[in-house]
């Protein structure tokens, strides 16, 4: 399950920083941002006259040092911190310096980090108590209604962790921004591995937790995986169900993938709002209920993964601490599905947004729906750098 993902993460709402009434680099970086900080946006100051500015106001800003090892790593120059912050004196401190350079990919990490949490923990907990006399109603700790709270949850507070980032939480959505939303691809590589790890971390620490539950459900370093009766690997990652062939898999997770871009483009898409807006504050409770929905009517055939970081790092977790070969062979070796399927349905859905309703900037309301880039893609990127850097997002 996911978000963001970006799943996130992944995006936008303008905001006025100062007199000058000029948009924020984050404003113009992340516009399908999964979450939004107005605060912090505004305070967030913009890279172009960073530096005078500084000057003006005799204030040493910690950004305007760094900003030659974030343009390495990919990232803005200028860090989303606001300004108070920036000018502090601790910000000038080694650790502050790192956390400053890496952010984004920190907010990243730790947003699926506890995306992974709550829902590997939801799935742990049902699993684990199930048919427990001694629990509430007598029969364990919960259902798969809980499960899926437990993913939703888990995506909306990922969120509220992840915001200064754009707040993906899921490769995905991050590729996808990067196709149809301007976001600079050269970020795609630092957000993809600080996604993975905060996956791969969050279910170690779950099974850390519920290693003697584990233990006694399958007995001492006995582990299995579906459709073992006492399997508990589909505590970490996803397993489809006995008899849904190949292209099942692939279509469901396709189709949970595709629907999940849409509504998040069409939650973040201010010029549809009509006499409402759910890209403000409520943007992620609206993806509460969305990855709920999502859950309750396409979980049963795959586990609705939707997202690699949710997927992969836990399965990866899972064959490091013992569950074995099983774990990429199983299901017909489906663990490539929720890899490859949530790409593909994300940037569907995405696109189908923006052919029958976006009227803002996407490379579909260009020429030829963009196809004239896609023939001639070095001039494509060059064009799409030299815009950047006049609009400042890197």
């Amino acid at each position: 399950m996911s978000t963001a993902p970006t799943f996130a993460a992944r995006q936008s709402s303008a905001a006025t920083e100062d007199s000058s009434s000029k948009e924020s680099p984050r404003d113009k970086e992340d516009p399908l941002a999964l979450h939004h900080l107005p605060t912090a946006t505004a305070s967030f100051h913009e890279h172009v006259g960073v530096e005078a500015t500084a000057k003006d106001s005799n204030l040493r800003r910690t950004t305007s040092t760094i900003q030659r090892t974030r343009g390495l790593l990919g990232l803005h120059p200028i860090a989303p911190v606001i300004e108070e912050h920036d000018t502090a004196e601790h910000s000038d401190l080694w650790w502050s310096k790192i956390r400053l350079i890496l952010r984004e990919p920190l907010l990243e990490f730790f947003g699926t980090f506890i995306l992974v949490l709550f829902g590997d923990g939801s799935v742990a907990q049902v699993l684990l108590s199930t048919g427990q006399k001694s629990a509430p109603g007598g029969d364990g700790y919960g259902n798969y209604n809980n499960i899926n709270w437990g993913w939703a949850l888990g995506v909306m507070l990922g969120i509220y962790v992840a915001g200064d980032s754009g707040a993906y939480l899921n490769p995905a959505i991050t590729f996808t921004s990067c196709v149809l939303r301007k976001l600079p691809w050269r970020r795609f590589p630092a957000y993809l591995i600080a996604q993975f790890l905060g996956g791969f971390v969050a279910a170690g620490v779950i099974y850390a937790n519920y290693i003697n539950g584990i233990n006694k459900v399958e007995g001492h370093n006995i582990r299995t995986v579906p459709p073992s009766p006492t399997a508990t690997a589909g505590i970490f990652c996803t397993y489809p169900q006995p008899g849904v062939t190949k292209a099942g898999q692939f279509f469901d997770e396709f189709i949970a993938s595709a629907l999940l871009m849409f509504v998040i483009f069409a939650l973040k898409d201010d010029s549809n709002k009509g006499s409402f807006s759910a890209s403000g504050s409520f943007f992620p409770l609206a993806l509460f209920f969305l990855i709920y929905g999502i859950g309750a009517c396409f979980g049963w055939q795959t586990g609705y993964a939707i997202n690699l970081a949710r997927d992969f790092g836990p399965r990866l977790m899972s064959y490091a601490v013992g569950y074995g070969d099983a774990v990429w062979s199983a299901g017909g070796y489906y663990f490539w599905i929720p890899i490859v399927a949530p790409f593909c349905g994300c940037l569907f859905g995405g696109l189908l947004y923006d052919v029958f309703i976006y009227t803002g900037p996407s490379p579909i309301n260009t020429p030829w729906f963009g196809l004239k880039e896609f023939l001639h893609p070095r001039k494509a990127i060059r064009d799409r750098i030299q815009q950047q850097k006049a609009e400042g997002l890197v």
